[in-house]
């Protein structure tokens, strides 16, 4: 090994503040096992009951009327399109009372930009699911806070309020992508990175807690996966707001930017930006592994490169399905999964509370 190699270990154990340079040295240079044991140490400082959580959810897509032309997504439609929709509150109540019936232990939601849906819309259909059913919410990505605040003229914070009141648990970490505007304004019109970041901070401030995202290798610049991940750090630092990180790889079919970048992440890849996402985010508590779009073999993995979280049985997904991500798994799956691996399975709800009590 190397004496950059060794030097730049070294530092990571002793948690010194390394340059951009520095972490992209040592995500791009270090030898994948190096980088395995380095997040798998994390892991096991952060998580020393060798405790793997998942949550039973279903992503209720409760429009997909967008006015944000994303080159990456195959899932809008235009305003106007015949293929649009927006769910009614019955449609709604019947995916919710599927999903408790399969055990579920929450309720994600998110749609597209919609431009004419009131924020009424929204709160009283949480008010409805909380008064009906009492099930953790865990809607509305950053980008949709953005959207509604063009919609209603109000500011995040009385958006988030007003949600908040409603019923709002937590909120996704959805639309984060690469949180570097030089690259961001080429694949989204609409929200940049200091709006995303914005929307979360207000969150963590009243008190909401949120995930955060990484969809990556969408022709982004290494250098870029660095940046965003410090941007994340640094809100963090600040507010303590995001309960997990999320790293996923972006799935290319029946998109546009799919002709461009056709070829799917290699597992290993994956891995190591996992890996690194451990390492640097030391001040997020959970990583989740996306076995939905790496499928549930390099997820087990995953749990051996510094995640603590297999995710979501997935029960519905029209968001990223339409593109390609059509791995699939059940609660004894991910259960059995986290047994062979050799850790304790524990379900959860989006905002990461247990919702068992197991012994380590």
């Amino acid at each position: 090994m190397s004496t950059l190699a060794t030097d730049l270990i070294d530092a990571i154990k002793r948690q010194e503040i390394l340059s951009q340079s520095e972490w992209l040295q040592a995500a791009t240079e270090l030898p994948l096992e190096d980088l395995q044991q380095l997040a798998d140490d994390v892991r096991r400082e952060l998580h020393p009951d060798n405790i793997v959580t998942y949550v039973v959810d279903r992503n209720v897509n409760y429009t997909n009327i967008c006015t944000s032309v994303c080159t990456f997504c195959a899932f809008y439609r235009k305003p106007g399109s015949p293929e649009g929709y927006v769910l009614s509150y019955e449609d709604i109540y019947k995916k919710v009372e599927e999903t408790i019936a399969l055990g579920g232990s929450g309720i994600l939601m998110q749609g597209g930009l919609h431009p004419d849906l009131p924020l009424d819309y929204y709160t009283g259909l949480l008010r409805e699911l909380k008064t009906r059913y009492g099930v953790h919410l865990h809607c509305f990505s950053p980008t949709e806070i953005y959207g509604l605040s063009n919609v209603t003229g109000l500011s995040y914070e009385q958006i988030l309020r007003q949600l908040k009141d409603a019923g709002l648990d937590s909120l996704p970490g959805g639309g984060g992508e690469i949180l570097v505007d030089e690259f961001r304004k080429r694949r989204r019109t609409e929200c940049n990175a200091e709006e995303w970041l914005e929307v979360m901070e207000v969150a963590h401030n009243l008190h909401i807690p949120t995930t955060a995202t990484m969809m990556f290798d969408f022709g982004e610049k290494l250098e870029h996966r660095i940046q965003h991940l410090e941007r994340l750090h640094e809100l963090q630092s600040r507010t303590g707001g995001f309960v997990s990180f999320i790293p996923w790889t972006f799935q290319p079919d029946n998109t546009p930017l799919g002709k461009k970048f056709p070829n799917r992440t290699a597992p290993d890849e994956y891995l190591r930006w996992l890996a690194v996402s451990r390492i640097y985010l030391r001040n997020i508590p959970n990583l989740q592994v996306s076995w939905l779009t790496q499928g549930i073999a390099t997820g087990r993995k995953g749990l051996h490169f510094g995640a603590n979280d297999l995710g979501s049985i997935m029960i519905e997904e029209n968001v990223i399905s339409p593109a390609g991500a059509h791995h699939k798994a059940t609660e004894n799956l991910l259960r059995q999964s986290i047994i062979d691996e050799g850790f304790v399975p524990c379900k959860r709800k989006a905002d990461y509370v247990r919702i068992e009590t197991v012994a380590a």
